[in-house]
């Protein structure tokens, strides 16, 4: 690239997450093949999972941990895209009548709606592959950090622990009790894991220590559970229109969440508990942190 569009240099984290997105769909279109190319059918469903809309969290998440340890914006966009194209893969393959069978996904049609349970299929295979061609071929990068990068977000979207295991933990906890142990245990794996290796890839691209790798692991891992469980909120007490998505099939399909074992009140207690653990992880980070915290307050604050 000549010339990258860097995020608006902010503390607030809403204000970073909006320039971010921007920065992050214009990589993600350029990197994406267009629908014109074949298969059109696979390309053009890709696309529209892709720019359905979406928060763009893990990218943002990356972009805003990589710049806290002084990486430059042009050597994150790309693993930051890649990160996005592997979470839209697994949402559409999550969606799937044999997942958990949803309808709408970002407000509209989910992927195998608007096409065919195959396409879906090909089009979730067909961005996972992409994730690592992306970062595979970022030369930006050195050679080293590009294996680094390849092989912890393989780990982590993948399986035993990853992103894979926790939606098998998930599927296997479907119509029976749940104690909230197990219930953690599936969202440190099917949400949390994207959310560290998010922090974690973009220390590393940084050249961040251990010491403090480890300490941003630390708070991404709070990050993750306060996302997950203010989802699980969220299902229960928001609308379609504010979540883009179907709110209760939680309960509907009897899967475990924070509200069905706990109930909302010691939900809420349970957000609190994580944004403070986030806070606490951030004073072991030696760079400033205000946008970090204000990443964390942002998630315990959202509607949607």
């Amino acid at each position: 690239m000549s010339s990258v569009v860097k995020p608006y240099p902010t503390n607030d984290a809403r204000e970073f997450f909006a320039s971010g997105r921007t920065l992050i769909d214009a990589e993600l279109d350029r990197l994406i093949p267009r629908e014109t190319e074949a298969p059109q059918r696979v390309h053009t469903a890709i696309r529209w999972s892709v720019f359905a809309g979406g928060k763009r969290f893990r990218p943002g998440l990356l972009l805003a941990v990589g710049q806290t340890f002084g990486a430059p914006v042009e050597k994150l966009v790309r693993t930051a895209c890649a990160l996005e194209m592997i979470h839209t893969y697994s949402l559409i393959h999550d969606d799937l009548p044999s997942m958990d069978d949803d309808d709408l996904r970002r407000g509209v049609p989910t992927c195998h709606v608007k096409f065919d349970e195959a396409t879906a299929i090909l089009a979730g295979d067909g961005l996972l592959t992409l994730a690592f061609r992306t970062i595979a071929q970022d030369e930006k990068l050195s050679p080293e950090v590009r294996v680094e990068l390849i092989d912890t977000i393989a780990c982590h979207a993948g399986t035993p622990g990853g992103m894979v295991a926790g939606q098998a933990r998930d599927l296997a906890a479907e119509d029976r009790p749940v104690t909230k142990d197990e219930l953690q245990e599936i969202h440190l794996e099917k949400t949390g894991a994207l959310i560290r290796v998010a922090a974690r890839s973009g220390a590393i691209i940084a050249g961040a220590d251990e010491d403090q790798i480890m300490a941003v692991m630390y708070y991404a891992l709070a990050l993750g559970m306060l996302f997950q469980i203010t989802d699980d909120y969220l299902d229960v007490t928001a609308t379609a229109e504010q979540l883009g998505k179907t709110p209760g099939k939680d309960a509907r399909a009897r899967k475990a969440s924070y509200p069905a074992i706990l109930g909302l009140e010691e939900t809420r207690a349970e957000i609190e508990r994580y944004h403070q653990a986030a806070y606490r992880a951030l004073k072991g980070i030696n760079h400033p942190t205000e946008l970090l915290r204000s990443i964390a307050d942002l998630i315990r604050e959202r509607e949607a």
